[in-house]
């Protein structure tokens, strides 16, 4: 067995590499620089964590979250590792205990924060220690076209010039094309070697929903059954995140709201909550998520538009990172779009960057609108192509194209006889004949199109105008407060030109079956074993308390369910699951073996 083997199963516990991981590893031992662009859930960290024990000097990692520098750290230590993290939730002594430890080669891998790290002081202390390697973790924060932009990342540029003899390599697990070069050339002057590992997750599904009214009623009818599973609601504000929490609470959900604007102790325990808990849902803004690291999130929701198809890909990842099935859903409207739209034209960047912002979006929308495989229009955005998943909502359940020209005629008609200066509620109010006050006052009741459309409901309007939208029929003009205006295609509509196709609106989408992998555990086996299952969690759950960690640390879900599958009844048996190393066979071997092999949980 060689070194990166032996090393894979006496620390990690696994037995065989995942695709990638071992072409990247050995391109680290030869001490080359590299970008990695792996899936969530594909086991990125292990390609700079197994390395860094067999480099000759110490690690440094790069990290941008205390919650995501816990999590990692408690983890390897856990397995035996000599790791270690320095971050400001930390007091002043346990710092400068840690560092002491890290300049005695006490502590073979440490997590900093890129704002610690870049510190003058720091990096005069750290040059002559002679690291081996430097990893930049989530490495689309280094870059303005990354989801998640933070600018005291740009500093990390100057890491090769400081430490010219170790290796810069840098993971993440989304970035197109553009934000890869960028964050290749500054790390590495577009001299490391970039890993693109696809951005398929075969194991999560996809749904679009349109929003109505009643949304909750959407996002209940999606949770009802879901009430013992971990999953993130993200929302637009942190309004909607209270709203969002109030509503599952009175439905008898375990469900909390995170937010920037919450004090600094409650989001640490809901997050606490969240991380050591089966059945905790939160309803968050992007301020939660980044540092998640918690294997069995089974579902993520929006019920708001999310910025970009980059920040929805990496919103979606943090759930099913066990490689187990997970469910995602989109809900959102055209208030939606006009609220992401506003916010880029109001932000401080130059016009070029709001060009490509607003393109992001464009592609956001058409996946939103698209017709076919959610998965294929997904992964066509980071240039990519799969066979149909036959589980999104498009291939369970194929939309329906239904010919709607003379109802474009109406939309263009009402947009065009009220000069293009008001907002897809007005139209609509005109096109069901509604006398609002300001129908009244523009005297909008006397043109042509008032009431053309009153036979169909308001929510059917809104609907079909953000489809046009969507379609490049319609434009939002956000200098005129979100005015709907007609594009050279519309034109053509109106005048009989062109037709207009838009997708059947349905507002009670059917449920869909949910599917466990063949090749991890069937629903009749988990049906069966289900009081095996519970008493293994229990345990978990009890020795996480114990530890004060996240359940997963102990165990995540796949390697229970590998207890169920396979049943070991020896301590040897039980060191040959996946998953269950030689640490964590001598820490926790004893206690689930005695569970599995109790009688009462014989199917003999």
């Amino acid at each position: 067995m060689n070194e990166l083997a032996e090393t894979l199963e006496n620390v990690f516990g696994f037995y065989s590499f995942r695709p990638g991981q071992e072409e990247i590893i050995n391109h680290l031992m030869q001490k080359k620089k590299l970008l990695a662009v792996m899936p969530t859930g594909a086991g990125k960290s292990l390609c700079f964590q197994l390395p860094a024990l067999l480099f000759e000097n110490q690690t440094i990692v790069v990290s941008p979250l205390l919650a995501l520098m816990d999590d990692q750290v408690i983890g390897l230590k856990d397995l035996g590792v000599k790791a270690e993290r320095v971050h400001s939730g930390m007091t002043e002594l346990k710092r400068e205990q840690v560092w002491e430890d890290f300049k005695n080669k006490k502590i073979k891998i440490l997590y900093i924060s890129p704002e610690s790290l870049m510190r003058n002081e720091m990096i005069s202390a750290i040059k002559p220690l002679n690291i081996s390697m430097f990893v930049v973790d989530e490495a689309h924060c280094i870059s303005k076209w990354g989801s998640d932009f933070r600018r005291e990342y740009e500093l990390l540029k100057e890491l090769q010039n400081h430490f010219p003899e170790a290796v810069i390599s840098a993971f993440t697990a989304t970035a197109d094309e553009e934000t890869r070069s960028d964050i290749n050339n500054k790390l590495t002057n577009g001299k490391g070697k970039i890993f693109l590992y696809g951005f398929n997750r075969p194991n999560l599904s996809l749904a679009v929903q349109q929003k109505t009214k009643n949304w909750k009623a959407q996002l209940f009818e999606f949770l009802e059954n879901r009430k013992n599973q971990s999953g993130i609601v993200y929302c637009l504000s942190q309004k909607l995140t209270e709203q969002c929490s109030e509503f599952l609470k009175s439905e008898g959900f375990n469900a909390y709201p995170f937010h920037a604007g919450l004090d600094t102790q409650v989001k640490i325990e809901t997050q606490n909550k969240f991380m050591t808990e089966d059945n905790v849902v939160v309803c968050a803004t992007i301020a939660f998520g980044m540092g998640i690291d918690k294997a069995d999130v089974r579902y993520i929701v929006h019920i708001s538009l999310p910025s970009s198809m980059e920040a929805f890909y990496q919103e979606i990842g943090r759930a099913g990172r066990d490689g187990l099935e997970a469910d995602t859903l989109l809900i959102f409207g055209l208030q939606d779009l006009f609220q992401r739209k506003r916010f880029i034209d109001m932000s401080d960047a130059d016009d070029s960057f709001k060009i490509k912002e607003h393109k992001r979006l464009d592609a956001l929308i058409a996946y939103c609108d698209s017709a076919t495989c959610r998965r294929q229009t997904l992964l066509s955005y980071f240039k990519e192509t799969c066979e149909t998943c036959g589980k999104c909502d498009n291939c369970l359940n194929p939309p329906q194209m239904i010919e709607g020209t003379e109802y474009a005629q109406m939309v263009l008609s009402a947009v065009y006889r009220t000069g293009q200066y008001f907002g897809s509620g007005h139209i609509v109010d005109i096109l069901r004949g509604v006398l609002s006050d300001k129908v009244k006052a523009k005297g909008h009741d006397t043109i042509k199109t008032f009431g053309v459309g009153e036979t169909a409901t308001a929510d059917f309007w809104k609907i079909f105008i953000r489809q046009m939208v969507s379609a490049n029929y319609l434009l939002i003009n956000i200098q005129s407060y979100g005015a709907l205006q007609i594009t050279p295609k519309g034109e053509m509509v109106l005048r009989g030109e062109d037709e207009y196709f838009y997708r059947k609106i349905e507002f009670n989408q059917p449920k869909k079956e949910k599917r466990i992998k063949p090749e991890t555990i069937d629903t009749e086996t988990l049906d069966d074993e289900k009081e095996l299952f519970s008493a293994l969690k229990s345990k978990r759950l009890e020795l996480a308390r114990k530890r004060r960690v996240p359940a997963y640390i102990i165990f995540p879900d796949a390697t229970l369910h590998q207890m169920l599958l396979h049943k070991p009844q020896t301590i040897g048996e039980m060191g040959k699951l996946n998953g269950v190393g030689p640490q964590k066979l001598e820490k926790y071997g004893e206690a689930f073996l005695s569970i599995i092999t109790n009688e009462k949980y014989s199917n003999d």
